[in-house]
């Protein structure tokens, strides 16, 4: 984890880009001691935002299962398209 402080940031922000594009991580960032703020490549974000929506739908639809959503197998899903294939 990289901690600077806010200053940091704003005394050299092209050093604190290069830092955390190369450790690809964030940078979190201190004023007065205390966390204030996060610095991240926005590649990382975007990587972080696809994470957590994968997560959200994932339990999304394990809470759909656990209610007693209908699920299926891989070999009904095969024979439903295959189904599907042939009625055309």
């Amino acid at each position: 984890m990289l901690i600077k402080s806010a200053t940091a940031l704003r005394n050299d922000y092209d050093a604190m880009v290069k830092l955390s594009k190369e450790k690809q991580e964030p940078i979190y960032l201190t004023r007065n001691g205390e966390g204030e703020m996060v610095f991240m490549p926005i590649e990382l974000w975007e990587k972080r935002e696809a994470e957590l929506d994968l997560l959200e739908e994932l339990l999304k639809r394990e809470r759909n299962r656990l209610a007693g959503a209908r699920t299926y197998s891989m070999e009904e899903i095969d024979r439903m398209a295959e189904d599907i294939l042939h009625e055309g």
